[in-house]
């Protein structure tokens, strides 16, 4: 499990990044199609790294947002 940040998109659809997989991203129309496609991308975005020879980092602790 992966904490994720969903993003409403100005021009509609969800933006969706995975901040303890830098370059993992994805989008969707709906705030479920957006988590479903995200779903999808970490599990491909890990089988990519792991066939690189890449450390798969764990996620992080607890995500907090700030506006500043």
């Amino acid at each position: 499990m992966r904490q994720v940040i969903l993003i409403p998109d100005p021009d509609g659809g969800f933006v969706v990044e995975v901040p303890s997989l830098p370059g993992c991203y994805s989008q969707g129309e709906t705030e479920a199609e957006a988590l479903a496609n995200i779903r999808e991308a970490i599990d491909l975005h890990i089988e990519s790294m792991i066939a690189h020879g890449e450390e798969v980092p764990e996620d992080y602790a607890p995500i907090q947002l700030a506006t500043i």
